[in-house]
């Protein structure tokens, strides 16, 4: 069995800095990766032509689908058009879809977060809510964005685990936890083949699995890297998608360069 960290790549953001385009991940997510989850981070750039699927899923033993201030373009779910300056990120749509479907095929663990948990229910057929604080009986689920930080990502309800599901595993057997909420966007319908692992008190999908995935492939609607270490729930969630890609890394071809020998 390998003793070297597994490699999980983290699609990033294409984000114009002046007039250049930029590929950029938080940092925070990087830090749940190389801290949480035991794993060595490696970016992906979404370029206009993206890189091609199965060289990155060579390169990798597992993938972080990261949060963003940007939102999956509805012409991806057959959603009605977004409001004006809504800000979208077609390049990493194009580069996102494609890999979340493949991934789980090819047994490589994925996890999403927040963004990246639209853009798996999106990669499964499934359909959002643009704005759900705009749907009757749901709770208002963004941030205070005039508020500091700790502020913004403290715990704001309560995370109903559904009965037997793999967080509710993770939480010790816990009906509810706490988790932070920081988003406008959610799940409308359910892709296919999907689990609901956890709802918010308002019934709001936060967290589903892939039913028949053969490795882990679990998405969450708040934001467990916010502060991971400091959070046991969420310290667990990437401990166990590091352990996924570890084992992943252990079955995969060995990426070690050969030695060459050379003739005298």
């Amino acid at each position: 069995m390998t003793t070297q960290r597994p490699i999980i790549g983290i699609p990033a953001d294409r984000r114009m800095l002046g007039p250049h385009p930029f590929h950029a991940v938080g940092e925070k997510y990087i830090h749940a990766i190389a801290a949480a989850a035991d794993a060595l981070p490696l970016l992906i750039p979404v370029m206009p032509e993206p890189l091609e699927a199965d060289a990155i899923l060579r390169a990798v033993d597992g993938i972080l689908f990261t949060g963003s201030p940007s939102n999956v373009e509805p012409a991806r779910y057959g959603g009605e058009p977004s409001a004006p300056g809504t800000w979208h990120d077609p390049e990493r749509d194009a580069t996102t879809l494609a890999l979340i479907p493949r991934a789980v095929a090819a047994g490589i663990p994925v996890l999403g977060v927040c963004r990246g948990f639209q853009e798996m229910n999106v990669a499964f057929g499934g359909t959002l809510w643009q704005a759900v604080q705009d749907v009757p009986g749901h709770l208002d689920h963004r941030e205070d964005k005039d508020q500091p930080l700790d502020v913004q990502y403290a715990e704001a309800h309560d995370l109903l685990l559904e009965p037997g599901g793999w967080l509710q595993r993770m939480a010790g057997g816990l009906e509810r936890v706490r988790v932070n909420s920081l988003h406008s966007q959610g799940v409308r319908t359910l892709g296919a083949g999907l689990a609901i692992e956890a709802r918010a008190p308002d019934g709001l999908i936060e967290a589903f699995r892939v039913e028949a995935a053969s490795a882990f492939a679990l998405a969450v609607q708040w934001h467990p890297e916010w502060r991971v270490m400091s959070h046991p729930f969420s310290e667990h969630l990437f401990a166990a998608f590091g352990a996924a890609a570890k084992d992943r890394a252990a079955r995969a071809p060995s990426r070690n360069p050969k030695e060459v020998s050379h003739a005298r």
